[in-house]
């Protein structure tokens, strides 16, 4: 990809080649320019590896590059060819081994996940020189909301922090790919059965590829229940942390996610407060989301777990006790629909007491847009969000030692 463009976006349907089209540009990079280095990033590690270096870039280099060597670090998650160029592969939320080099090329894949102060901590590292090479952004996504900061900087050429013009537009450029351009690469009914049988909306956006205004219709409002109580940091220690799970049934390409979302609460100034710290959602087999749910359980040193079960029932905890026996744990089991219970969170929200510590795009797009209507797509983020903070709320303040027990 040329032209005077230095950020490039690629949106557009699900499974239009996207993705595909990038990694075939960065290794023409790679190959063109001897030890260039370049980056491949996703919100999450875990996704980035599973997707794109265990998935995508085997695929593209067996069909396009079938004479083409390359060595694979394992340990470290580089791809490196005999002229000494480099690719990384890497998390925002893991910065530190991938923030310490320079770069000729960062791609952001899936930005409808990644916040714009996750972008712009990462966007300092494209400082690598190579003579042969233009440096660029690379970005794809299946469009989010219109109030995502890709909409603003790609579509309205505006900066997403304060939305004055870009003081160079020329230099982002777009293109949208729908899944009807790949068609011969595609099971048969994908497009008709699958895409097609979404509901309005989320048909709009994977097969349509259109960005989305939020819906009037939804429990929550961007801008009047979530951006105004925004934070960059939460409280030093929390009262009580919990970590809402909501289980997928299937671990297929185009099943649901499994939500997994981590939640705090803080008693101050006479009123409890709740902060959501961390989306960890993700498609995988159950040891793998299970694995995912502990690891964060951990590392927020959390009070409990709680994992919805109307599907897996008693396999919901075995799996996660499969990992770790000695979790503290509950099982909850939805006797009403989501809007119903989502209501009482949604009134936390428009008192101002729910606080996101950072940004949560995917999320917030499922919470602005999710009705309760037929036919629409499961909001498994949002259903652990609700679950995470129905327990804080529930259960009230109290010893954090004394309620881990």
């Amino acid at each position: 990809m040329s032209g005077p463009a230095r950020h490039v976006l690629l949106f557009g349907g699900s499974r239009s080649g996207k993705t595909m089209i990038i990694v075939r540009a960065i290794v023409l990079r790679a190959v063109k320019s001897p030890y260039s280095r370049h980056c491949i990033l996703r919100r999450h590690y875990c996704d980035v590896r599973k997707s794109v270096l265990m998935d995508t870039f085997p695929k593209l280099m067996r069909i396009g590059f079938p004479g083409l060597d390359y060595k694979e670090n394992k340990q470290t998650s580089v791809i490196s060819f005999s002229n000494g160029s480099e690719i990384w592969f890497g998390g925002l939320d893991k910065t530190d081994k991938i923030l310490g080099n320079e770069y000729a090329t960062m791609f952001f894949n899936e930005i409808s996940e990644i916040g714009f102060e996750q972008l712009e901590v990462a966007q300092s590292r494209l400082a690598q020189k190579c003579p042969a090479l233009v440096n660029r952004f690379f970005y794809d996504c299946n469009p989010p909301s219109k109030s995502h900061w890709s909409y603003k900087m790609f579509a309205l050429k505006q900066n997403p922090n304060d939305n004055t013009p870009l003081p160079n537009p020329a230099l982002y450029g777009w293109k949208r790919l729908n899944p009807d351009g790949n068609k011969e690469n595609l099971a048969d009914g994908y497009i008709s059965d699958v895409l097609g049988g979404l509901s309005g909306r989320n048909r709009k956006r994977f097969l349509d590829g259109e960005w989305l205004d939020d819906n009037e219709n939804a429990l929550w409002k961007r801008e009047s229940m979530i951006n105004p109580y925004r934070i960059s940091g939460s409280p030093i220690e929390l009262d009580r942390i919990v970590v809402g799970v909501d289980p997928a049934v299937t671990q297929k390409d185009v099943s649901d996610h499994t939500g997994i979302v981590i939640a705090g609460c803080k008693r101050m100034r006479g009123d409890v407060h709740y902060f959501v710290l961390d989306d960890r959602s993700l498609i995988g087999s159950p040891h793998e989301w299970a694995a995912t749910a502990v690891n964060a359980y951990h590392e927020y040193e959390a009070d409990r777990m709680v994992a919805e079960t109307n599907q897996g029932g008693d396999m919901v905890e075995q799996t996660i006790r499969n990992i770790d026996r000695n979790i503290s744990y509950k099982s909850v089991r939805a006797s009403r629909g989501k809007i119903v219970r989502a209501e009482p969170i949604a009134e936390l929200y428009e008192r101002g007491l729910v606080h996101h510590v950072g940004e949560f795009p995917a999320m917030e797009d499922e919470m602005c847009e999710y009705c309760g209507f037929e036919n629409e797509k499961s909001p498994d983020r949002m259903d652990a969000l609700v679950w995470a903070l129905t327990e804080l709320s529930q259960r009230g303040i109290g010893s954090r030692a004394i309620l881990a027990n």
